[in-house]
């Protein structure tokens, strides 16, 4: 889309504003151009303003409409959002006060609360149901889990004892360092002999 001063955008306001000043230009300007031609089409220059003044005119009312149409649903909303409390607590009082009494309900635009039925067969498969779910689950109450024991099979369980332990030894004694030798009456000896007879 092209841009540009001589473009009217898809605002509203300058859609209005682009139609006035042509109008205005086109009435200031009326006797120097006196007709338009259009797509080999010749218009007065009076008659573009009446087309012109028309297309403003219904731009304007739909603006009005628009507005005055936006206010009428802020306002729908806001009495839907500030009575919403109210006329659900009406409508739960009078189901309560006449609970089973068909007619005088719809006479509210009412329908009395129906009791949910469930076939038995509905019932029976959802019981199945649910043991399957149990089962496959290991889900136990107290009591069962109470009732389980641990059960050990094929294990010998030899008490552990002790081996006496023998009482302590006593320590060796430590080996007696030997004796110096004798000296000899002979008087020999300082070499350390000894001499045998």
């Amino acid at each position: 889309m092209s841009t540009g001063p001589n473009v009217i955008g898809p605002s509203r306001i300058k859609q209005e504003s682009a139609l006035q000043s042509m109008i205005a230009g086109l009435t200031k300007y009326e006797q120097q151009l006196p007709s338009i031609v259009i797509a080999g089409k010749t218009y007065a220059t009076t008659d573009i303003i009446t087309i012109l003044q028309t297309r403003l005119n219904a731009l304007k009312t739909s603006d009005a409409a628009h507005s005055t149409w936006r206010n009428a649903v802020q306002q729908d909303h806001a009495q839907r959002t500030g009575t919403a409390g109210l006329l659900s607590g009406a409508r739960q009082a009078v189901q309560v006060a006449f609970s089973g009494q068909i007619d005088t309900l719809s006479a509210f635009g009412l329908v009395g609360r129906k009791k949910a039925v469930v076939a038995p067969e509905t019932r029976v498969a959802a019981a199945k149901k649910a043991q399957a779910t149990r089962a496959a689950r290991h889900t136990m109450g107290k009591n069962q889990k109470s009732a389980i024991k641990g059960d050990v099979t094929g294990v010998t369980v030899t008490p552990v004892t002790t081996p006496p332990t023998p009482a302590p030894s006593p320590a060796p004694a430590p080996a007696p360092s030997p004796a110096p030798a004798p000296a000899h009456a002979n008087g020999g000896g300082a070499s350390g002999t000894v001499a045998t007879a």
